[in-house]
């Protein structure tokens, strides 16, 4: 079995972890990532993705899943931010990822440049290139231009997918039917029955991230439902007061 058989074979059907922490969050840091991804690994993750080639080394210092690496960064005057240029890919690739997650929006008119990006990754390196998109159009354009893989990563995250504020099955179901390639759910998606409908929606894999790693936004979540009901309760307690 080659290199992409094995790591597609490693990931079908399962569970990829999101380990990233955003900038001034406490866990983000390399050690603690990696610490997060461990954990991931122990409950049963097929694969972790991960931002930045420092975090990505250390995340794979300490497990053998596959990883979906990306590189963020913004570039001035640009709306791309993962993985935007070759050298971002190379570095990502450098720090041990096998899958490398490339933003392909028809953001900032940069059709060419994304051929010539795939091309050149096909050249000098073998490991499986995977599209991170918002609209089938762009996810076929991906496949056409060479990626292995693509996602539904960025829905609802581009100018004009900005209504869609929670996840998009429609997309994802006409990707799985119409798309040669496997198609990775990823983005809105929080709990375990939304996960196995994304499954059965055709999906090969499924990305969780803030669900699972990150603390202060399940407590922001838990918080705002609960304030929600404190609120009404109050109410209803001044009514009942006033009798």
């Amino acid at each position: 079995m080659n290199f992409k058989n094995t790591i597609l074979k490693q990931i079908e059907g399962g569970l990829i972890v999101s380990c990233q922490a955003r900038e001034g969050q406490p866990f983000n840091r390399p050690d603690l990532l990696a610490l997060m991804a461990v954990a991931a690994s122990l409950g049963g993750a097929a694969g972790i993705r991960a931002d930045l080639p420092e975090n990505i080394k250390a995340i794979k210092s300490k497990i053998v899943l596959p990883m979906i690496g990306i590189y963020k960064r913004r570039i001035p005057g640009r709306k791309i931010y993962i993985t935007p240029t070759y050298e971002d890919a190379v570095a990502v690739i450098e720090a041990g990822a096998e899958i490398i997650g490339i933003e392909c929006t028809f953001r900032d008119n940069r059709k060419d440049e994304l051929i010539s990006m795939v091309s050149n990754l096909r050249k000098n390196y073998p490991n499986l290139l995977l599209a991170d998109v918002s609209t089938f159009d762009e996810a076929l354009f991906a496949q056409d231009i060479g990626f292995d893989m693509v996602a539904t990563t960025l829905i609802g995250y581009t100018e004009y997918t900005a209504n869609k504020i929670s996840f998009d099955y429609s997309t994802l179901g006409k990707m799985t039917r119409f798309l040669k390639v496997p198609v990775i759910a990823e983005g809105h998606i929080r709990k375990p029955e939304e996960a196995v409908r994304a499954i059965k929606y055709g999906a090969f894999a499924v990305v969780v991230g803030k669900t699972i790693t990150m603390p202060s936004e399940i407590t922001r979540w838990f918080v705002d439902e609960i304030r929600k009901v404190s609120r009404t309760t109050s109410e209803e307690r001044y009514k009942k007061s006033e009798y």
